[in-house]
């Protein structure tokens, strides 16, 4: 009732309340974790910013999947998780942090994470030529179709992926609130856009949603999902699924080894 005597409200959302590395929220450090089979990799940047990742190989694996996490993903805390839901997969598994987190140095925006996202493919890529597959969650999506989009990837897999900054701020706003705010989003978060994106990328491509995702719904990656002109895609949208849930769930390896592995 408030919102309505007031009148409409414009509401900015900028990039610095999307992307907050570690030195803005405090975190601390976290203890560095052992992987079986892993290899500390290291690519350093124009800007003195290094990059930090492991890489866990796996016997007779013929792919490597880059994987990028969600926002605020540190590979200290969540990486293990990642490598065991991927278990299943004939392939090596390539993680790393985003500049400003966990390992790496730096700090991150939205034009930086892309680059680095390249650089770190292009690393791979020399070691594993015409064999990587990249695969973004939620944030990471976006990384991940921006590599894509610069280079020749061999698969991309997108999920819970949403399509722009502005579609997210609108979902997560209770329809209540809606008649009264609106949202302005900077040119930086304004440039992604996985619609348009997707639009350009003729590689194979797997999209993964969860049924209950309420962060990035099913919708949002229908609608990426359609734009993709690839002759190979595919969606799979999984009931009972949340926003972190789907790498987990039990169905995913279904789809996603047989697309890695092909």
């Amino acid at each position: 009732m408030l919102l309505a005597l007031a009148g409409c409200k414009t509401v900015d959302i900028k990039e610095s309340m999307i992307i907050r590395p570690d030195a803005l929220t405090q975190a601390r450090p976290l203890p560095q974790q052992a992987f079986e089979n892993g290899t500390a990799l290291e690519v350093a940047r124009p800007d003195g910013a290094v990059l930090h990742g492991v890489l866990v190989t796996r016997n007779g694996a013929e792919r490597t999947l880059l994987y990028f996490g969600g926002n605020a993903f540190h590979l200290d805390e969540s990486g293990r998780h990642v490598v065991a839901a991927l278990e299943g997969c004939k392939a090596n598994v390539a993680i790393f942090d985003y500049r400003g987190y966990g390992r790496s140095s730096g700090m991150p925006t939205v034009a930086n994470m892309k680059g680095d996202g390249v650089a770190i493919y292009d690393v791979l890529a020399a070691r594993y030529p015409g064999n990587v597959i990249v695969h973004g969650q939620s944030l990471g999506s976006f990384v991940a179709a921006g590599v894509a989009q610069e280079r020749p990837v061999r698969g991309l897999v997108l999920e819970t992926t949403a399509t722009n900054a502005l579609d997210w701020a609108n979902n997560s706003l209770p329809w209540y609130f809606k008649p009264f705010i609106n949202f302005k989003v900077d040119d930086a978060l304004a440039a992604i856009d996985n619609v348009q994106v997707a639009g350009s990328i003729k590689a194979p491509l797997l999209v993964l949603a969860g049924g209950e995702d309420k962060t990035t719904p099913a919708a949002m990656s229908q609608r990426v999902f359609e734009a993709s002109p690839a002759e190979h895609k595919r969606i799979v949208i999984l009931p009972g699924a949340g926003h972190n849930s789907v790498l987990s769930n039990p169905s995913t390896t279904a789809a996603l080894c047989p697309f890695i592995e092909g």
